[in-house]
């Protein structure tokens, strides 16, 4: 058998082996896909069993929700305000509207939406402006906060959102307007000073000293 020939059989037999390999990857691949995707950080309501299963509400669909809280190490104390992020598509042939958000009665006193919220067919739409407003608890970062949307059409929407620390791709937005930074460190300068003082009394010290001797 030529040299080319030996290499022909030899990649044949190696695709021939990998054959089950390849087919193992590909269904495992359709099987994720076949799953629809829900980004769990907003607790995305969840309608339907296995192939079935997918998210939304009535053909609205929340891609993206969270609550803005302060920087990492900072605070958003009670009785403030934090800003609300949402991302939907209207999958429905008529159009839909964001008409309230209700906080639990125990977490929020009430949700602003600045102006009209409309959804159009088929379209992203972003919130602007949208607070949680009179926080019953202090938010570090981590929290979720219940809330009910409720559209025009699709009817209530009930999720659990996400407090996301202000940091990282976060930390562009702008912050909450009563949020609180994190504390100075203190640690540093307390020992600066006291070594400072020591400096400053052991100079004294050995000043007096010198005095003294030198006056006898």
């Amino acid at each position: 058998m030529s040299s080319t020939s030996r290499r022909r059989v030899i990649a044949i037999a190696a695709l021939l082996a990998a054959a089950p390999t390849l087919a193992a990857c590909g269904a495992g691949f359709d099987a994720n896909t076949n799953i629809p995707y829900a980004p769990t950080e907003a607790g995305v309501h969840m309608v339907g069993d296995g192939a079935d299963r997918d998210y939304g509400h009535n053909g609205v669909k929340i891609a993206q929700a969270f609550i803005l809280g302060p920087d990492s190490g900072g605070q958003i104390a009670a009785g403030g305000s934090a800003p609300l992020y949402l991302s939907l598509v209207n999958t429905n042939t008529t159009a839909d509207a964001l008409t309230a958000i209700v906080p639990d009665s125990g977490q929020a006193d009430s949700v602003r939406i600045p102006g009209a919220f409309q959804l159009s067919p088929n379209t992203l739409a972003k919130s602007t402006g949208t607070t949680v407003e009179g926080l019953k608890q202090t938010l570090l970062g981590g929290e979720s906060v219940k809330l009910t949307l409720r559209f025009k059409n699709a009817g209530d929407v009930i999720m659990s959102v996400p407090v996301i620390p202000r940091s990282r791709e976060f930390a562009t937005l702008p912050p909450a307007p009563n949020a609180q930074p994190p504390a100075a460190d203190t640690t540093t300068t307390e020992a600066t000073t006291t070594d400072t003082a020591t400096t400053e009394a052991t100079g004294t010290e050995t000043g007096t000293g010198t005095e003294a001797t030198h006056g006898h």
